[in-house]
């Protein structure tokens, strides 16, 4: 199966799976990029995975649906206008033979999920929407500070070679507050190295690897001693409790230039 990032509006993504001359997307906020797509691969557009219920996700949803017929999953705790199969923590289902896991990530929306799947012979896929991003995490809009970490780990003690298929092209952005929070931090470094040659190349940073991450995205490591001293410079009120030193890192990304 083959994995496409189709660009949208100013920094989204919409992840494309194609295969057997059938396509699978995620979070079409808009119909165009994907129609495109498929009238110049020649391909159909059979089944459609929704994260959340923003509209930059679902946009473009209803108009696919309408014309392909394809079948549409998403967050059974989120209202969506168009019809869907609604799905829960731990709810399973196939395309093509692809066996999907269903994952509830509350925070940066009350309802948000995330979509796994492990290709035969490929790296595993992660779904995530707007819960993690490279070098970054989704503002909490519905969410808590507490449901985001629990989240986040959930998403984190997935296999360390999934491609993590963020939804907005934030990572240059992300990766200029996390060098602020691990200034010292050597992998960081050579990341964002990285990450700049892509973008300067006009490439996508994504997917990006869940196993990197571990070592450069300051949301997934509140338990290292470098982010904790951080976060207690920029709040020296914070509490010594996790979820206490996410929601401050979480505040200090917020207001961050």
């Amino acid at each position: 199966m083959n994995l496409i990032p189709l660009p949208a509006f100013s920094d989204n993504y919409i992840w494309l799976l194609q295969h057997q001359g059938l396509a699978l997307v995620v979070d079409p906020g808009d119909s165009t990029p994907v129609d495109n797509w498929l009238a110049v691969n020649n391909h159909k557009l059979d089944c459609i995975l929704v994260t959340h219920h923003h509209g930059d996700h679902t946009g473009g949803v209803a108009k696919l649906q309408h014309h392909w017929g394809a079948k549409v999953y998403g967050p059974a705790h989120e209202k969506l206008p168009f019809d869907f199969q609604a799905l829960v923590q731990g709810n399973q289902f196939s395309w093509l033979g692809l066996n999907f896991q269903t994952l509830d990530v509350p925070g940066h929306t009350s309802g948000h999920i995330a979509y796994f799947a492990e290709p035969e012979g490929q790296e595993p896929l992660l779904f995530c929407g707007d819960t993690l991003f490279s070098g970054g995490c989704g503002r909490l809009f519905e969410g808590t500070a507490e449901q985001m970490l629990h989240s986040l780990g959930r998403l984190a003690a997935l296999p360390g070679a999934s491609r993590v298929c963020c939804a907005h092209e934030y990572t240059l952005s992300n990766l200029k507050f996390a060098s602020a929070v691990e200034p010292q931090n050597i992998n960081l470094q050579t990341y964002v190295k990285h990450c700049k040659d892509l973008r300067a190349q006009n490439l996508p940073t994504l997917p990006a690897n869940l196993a990197n991450e571990l070592q450069i995205n300051p949301f997934l490591r509140t338990r290292s001693p470098a982010v904790i001293g951080a976060v207690k410079k920029f709040a020296p009120q914070v509490k010594d409790n996790e979820a206490d030193i996410f929601a401050h890192l979480r505040l200090w990304k917020n207001d961050y230039k």
